[in-house]
């Protein structure tokens, strides 16, 4: 019943954001299927569910962004960052120090004293500035870097009204990319910068914001600037600045800490000049998690993803098992023609009988 609530608010945002009846990746599959003599049926009202029928009795389905390319096991695992860390690590990639912390509520449900209090006890420990993020949520959701205690019992509030479970991990700031493997090749590799405003001397932050939203409805980019964002007030009290302020022409700065796309991010496609030991990680976390199709996050904090990983200081941030790349394919027309690609051969192979 909860996925189902979140899937009507998705969709329901969808549709406010730019008028589009379906997400993206339903739509794709409803243009790409066709080709190959597929038969596509989707639920009218939120466009969330669809099935795809194929002409050998194959039936295979879609849920916002997870196709049935990936064993539900692994996926599920993916979704927990907890886990997805803990075998990782065993693995032997690099991850960043962190520990979960439950919700009241959840802590005594299974017998646990890890509540938030001994999370301040942890961060201490630990040492600020810190991430704080859901276990479980994606898309760059309430996750919050905090300088303190306070920040730190603000950001663990909100992430309990959404997730009975944080994470608290060390702050390691670097270049932050995405890379997209599909059964053992790149797809397609980017940097993600965070949402961002460049001053131009006469326009308030607010209304470089309000431009930046057009911009991204123009593209007919599935993405909506909450302007009521916490992180974001915070980000700006924290520098001197509000909503009113005007920029410099040519100052530029940024809003929020994570460098998520649905999140107003912006990308820098890398997918040519990565180096072939980022290669090499990326496809090898793929397959040593179990996974045919993953976005790859990978931050690096010394050199960056043209170098080789010798030369470099990296850590595994998370791997999603469902990347959407509905934001990805607004950053040019050769983007939109790999990630159509992509799915047509996802397609394809799915057909095939088990």
């Amino acid at each position: 019943m909860q996925r189902k609530i979140r899937d009507k608010i998705a969709s329901t945002a969808i549709r406010r954001r730019g008028g589009n009846k379906f997400p993206y990746l339903t739509k794709l599959v409803k243009k790409l299927a066709p080709k190959i003599g597929a038969k596509v049926i989707i639920e009218p009202e939120w466009g969330i569910a669809a099935q795809i029928i194929y002409k050998n009795g194959v039936v295979r389905s879609l849920r916002y962004y997870t196709l049935d390319l990936n064993h539900v096991g692994s996926a599920d695992i993916a979704k927990d960052k907890d886990y997805a860390k803990f075998f990782m690590r065993h693995r032997g990639y690099p991850v960043a120090e962190g520990k979960t912390f439950f919700r009241n509520s959840w802590a005594k449900a299974i017998g646990s004293d890890r509540k938030i209090g001994a999370g301040i006890k942890y961060a201490k420990k630990l040492g600020y500035p810190l991430i704080v993020k859901p276990n479980s949520q994606s898309q760059g959701v309430e996750v919050s870097l905090a300088q303190n205690q306070s920040e730190l019992i603000s950001a663990a509030r909100s992430v309990f009204e959404i997730d009975k479970i944080a994470i608290i991990e060390r702050y390691l700031p670097g270049h932050d990319y995405r890379i997209v493997v599909l059964d053992r090749k790149i797809i397609s590799a980017y940097e993600r910068i965070p949402l961002s405003v460049t001053g131009d001397g006469k326009h308030s932050i607010f209304t470089l914001l309000k431009q930046k939203q057009e911009k991204f409805e123009k593209e007919r980019r599935d993405t909506k600037i909450d302007f009521d964002d916490r992180r974001t007030k915070l980000k700006l009290k924290r520098t001197g600045l509000t909503f009113k302020s005007i920029l410099e022409k040519g100052e530029q700065i940024f809003l929020l800490d994570n460098a998520n796309l649905s999140t107003g991010g912006d990308a820098k496609d890398v997918t040519n000049i990565i180096h072939p030991s980022f290669r090499k990680i990326a496809i090898n976390l793929t397959k040593d998690m179990g996974l045919r199709i993953a976005g790859v996050d990978i931050m690096v904090t010394e050199g960056d993803i043209t170098k080789n990983v010798k030369d470099c200081s990296y850590y595994i941030i998370e791997i999603n098992a469902a990347p959407g790349l509905d934001h990805y394919v607004t950053t040019g027309k050769a983007q939109r023609k790999i990630v159509e690609d992509m799915y047509l051969k996802i397609i394809k192979a799915l057909g095939k009988k088990d």
